[in-house]
């Protein structure tokens, strides 16, 4: 998911520009010191065999139980015209390039596109575990605002002892009161979009029944395994009649419905438009004996928590959505018809494989439109968009941003392996519902701006960006956000500046982290969504951006190729991260990663005194200056720092920066003038530079006049700022 600061990066760099501005001035640095001009500002800006098949007996809407599951013979489709047909869309021609719209910047276009012909139908080969096939049909009622659903579901046990009971997340009731887990946690907010009193919704399970028809509900139990919290009904435990042993199936069909909420966190409505994201009796995930570090085999259950997103096994969608028959539905994988219209009603069905989620949005008004794109690394895939008529100028953007994205991550990482990925654009007023990441669909920002700047494509470059991270490595979310956020934000910020000439300030967004915290801990361990965000996202890019200027790009390249190329489809923890970093490097990195990823430290190294004296050796004035730097933060290797002369000479030494507490003695015809540690801001995990810096001679009455002052500004400000 893409975090979004609001006005924070502004509010930010006020609070740095004032506050550095009153340090340099406390400091009295005059005007020809530039090294010690601290610029904070520039560019702002192997798989298993297939499960088997239930009865191939076609699924129906006018039943309330699942009677098997659809036939699926041919699949194959000719794309290479892409003209929706397989929609039953017809996609209006592309814009102009965007250099030839008046609000729309001359970017460089898209790495040009191979002749493409994708071809939406079933992977020849699984490409993952598949543990889990879904059969689903789902209505929407469009007045109501709630959804009617059935599920045919084929889970298969991945471990060697029997289990008997079963666990799945209803995450809609997050929404049914202010008591929830989600509500208590988040305040009934996500990122900058608050619930409202229509942000009220659930999940009502009314049947949950084997294949021989025995019913189950009397056996369903909600659980609440992290905080004990009663009134939270997002997970519950199943008992089944009998275990279901080592690499056995079971086969259960459900009936159940969804009142949608406003939406403010990723799924409802607004008006008549609609994101269903987990919207259906999703199962737990069962880790074998040896996965992601288990001792023992068992269930990973965990609540839906404000910050936390989602986990799941690999597997087969197959999804009927039926819908008012003007409305457009955008959705998981690829179509396996043209839509069946009766004149009310449209049913659209979509199938996809390989995947852990599945998830649509449906729309009256979206304008639709498609390419084919291909390139050395990527066989063919189908690029759709739905947008919002807002931002049907805005197209050429979209795809180009979209196009941009799918070649250099799979040139850098892999192959994107799908024939199809959906971009859906919210109206402004569904913003909620705006920069999420499903498998093979994401979403943009909510259609606000007429004419919007790059966060534009920044948010479709990090959204198809988790489909490498979240979507094919499919971290823990809940445990391991940094794995797949942090991830995530790093390769965004590589495409960004490559693409679109947009260079990361690292040295502000270092200066973001005021509560750093271990990145690997579970999601609701962190003090609220602003510290969790700081974490997740800024501070996990920071740590991999600080192994890359240590290693250097080429070798970071390797490193991230190779762990996406070695745990694809695996579900990595921490710790296999680290194993591939050491491999590739030859190098330990336990003590950096028992610091800065299973702890919370930042880098602080501060200039904290300086004595200049004049002496006289061998019959020459001498001055011996002595200054002293400690280490308040973590240890960084290779620090480096300057000492300026008051006769405009200066000395740049590197300290290994191992010690709590060093004195450098500098014998020098002339006395010290200042020192400085990082004057190039070269350690991007180093987050108070406020105290890296001090001048010789000031005046300590004026020194400790201004820094009292610039403590109170400083805290006034903070005062202000809202992530």
């Amino acid at each position: 998911m893409k975090n979004v600061f609001g006005n924070r990066l502004a509010q930010w760099c006020l609070v740095i520009v004032l506050a550095s501005g009153a340090t340099f001035v406390s400091q009295a640095l005059p005007a020809g010191h530039p090294e010690a001009q601290l610029t904070l500002f520039s560019d702002i800006g192997q798989g298993t065999n297939l499960i088997g098949s239930l009865a191939p007996n076609p699924v129906t809407f006018d039943s309330s139980s699942v009677k098997g599951e659809p036939e699926f013979p041919t699949f194959q489709y000719d794309l290479s015209q892409a003209d929706g047909s397989s929609l039953g869309l017809q996609p209006q021609p592309l814009a102009k390039p965007a250099a030839a719209l008046l609000n729309e910047p001359g970017l460089p276009p898209a790495p040009p596109s191979l002749p493409a012909k994708p071809v939406e139908k079933p992977a020849p080969q699984p490409l993952s575990n598949r543990i889990v096939e879904y059969h689903m049909n789902v209505e929407l009622d469009a007045d109501a605002k709630s959804l009617s659903g059935t599920q045919t579901l084929t889970w298969k046990n991945p471990g060697n002892l029997p289990v008997q009971e079963l666990y799945f997340h209803l995450y809609p009731n997050a929404f049914n009161s202010k008591k929830t887990t989600f509500m208590r946690e988040s305040g009934g907010k996500l990122r900058e979009d608050k619930s409202s009193e229509n942000s009220v919704g659930g999940m009502e399970l009314s049947s949950m029944k084997t294949l021989d028809g025995e019913e189950l509900l009397s056996r369903v139990e909600y659980v609440q395994p992290d905080d004990g919290n009663k009134d939270d009904r997002t997970l519950i435990k199943v008992t089944l009649p009998k275990p279901v042993g080592g690499g056995e199936k079971i086969t259960l069909k459900s009936v159940f419905s969804v009142k949608l909420p406003a939406v403010f966190a990723r799924m409802g409505y607004a008006g008549d438009f609609i994101m269903a994201g987990q919207w259906f009796p999703k199962i737990a995930v069962y880790e074998p004996k040896g996965v992601r570090g288990r001792s023992d085999e068992g269930w990973n259950l965990h609540q839906y928590h404000g910050n936390s997103e989602f986990y799941a096994d690999f597997g087969i969608y197959d999804v009927r959505i039926k819908v008012p028959s003007n409305y457009t539905v955008a959705a998981t994988g690829f179509p396996t018809k043209s839509p069946v219209d009766d004149g009310k009603t449209k049913t659209y069905s979509f199938y996809s494989d390989d995947v852990h989620d599945f998830a649509w949005a449906a729309s009256p008004n979206f304008i639709y439109y498609e390419e084919p794109y291909a390139t050395a690394q990527i066989p063919g895939v189908r690029i759709k968009l739905y947008l919002d008529p807002k931002h049907e100028n805005l197209k050429t953007r979209y795809m180009t941003a979209a196009k941009k994205a799918l070649a250099r991550y799979s040139q850098w990482y892999g192959t994107y392996p799908y024939s199809t990925l959906s971009i859906v654009v919210p109206p402004a007023d569904g913003n909620g519902a705006g920069g999420m990441e499903y498998p093979t669909l994401v979403t943009g920002w909510g259609a606000a701006d007429d004419q919007p700047d790059l966060e534009l494509e920044r948010v479709i470059v990090h959204e198809i960006g988790h489909q490498f991270w979240y979507g094919m490595v499919a971290s823990n979310e809940f445990e391991e956000a940094w794995l797949d956020e942090g991830f995530t934000s790093y390769a965004e910020d590589k495409l960004m500046e490559l693409e679109y000439g947009v260079k990361p300030n690292l040295t502000v967004e270092s200066s973001y982290i005021t509560a750093p915290e271990a990145l690997k801990q579970n999601s609701w361990s962190y003090a609220g969504h602003n510290q969790y965000a700081e974490n997740v996202y800024t501070r996990a890019k920071l740590v991999l951006k600080s192994i890359e200027q240590q290693v250097g790009r080429d070798t970071m390249d390797r490193v991230m190729k190779t762990y996406f190329q070695r745990w694809k489809f695996k579900h990595p923890t921490t710790e296999d991260f680290q194993k591939v970093l050491e491999d590739v490097t030859k190098t330990s990195w336990r003590t950096f990663f028992d610091q800065y990823i299973y702890g919370g430290l930042m880098v602080d190294y501060a200039v904290t005194d300086i004595q200049s004296k004049k002496v006289v050796r061998d019959g020459q004035p001498m001055y011996e200056n002595t200054v002293r730097i400690q280490k308040f933060g973590g240890t960084y290797n290779n620090v480096p720092i300057r000492f300026h002369f008051a006769d405009g000479s200066q000395i740049d030494k590197t300290w290994d920066g191992i010690d709590a507490d060093v004195l450098f003695k500098l014998n020098h015809t002339a006395p010290l003038d200042y020192a400085v540690v990082d004057s190039q801001h070269s350690i991007v995990l180093e987050n108070k530079r406020i105290n890296s810096f001090m001048k010789t001679n000031v005046d300590s009455k004026l020194s400790i006049r201004w820094n009292l002052g610039v403590v109170k500004l400083i805290e006034t400000l903070f005062g202000w700022v809202a992530w």
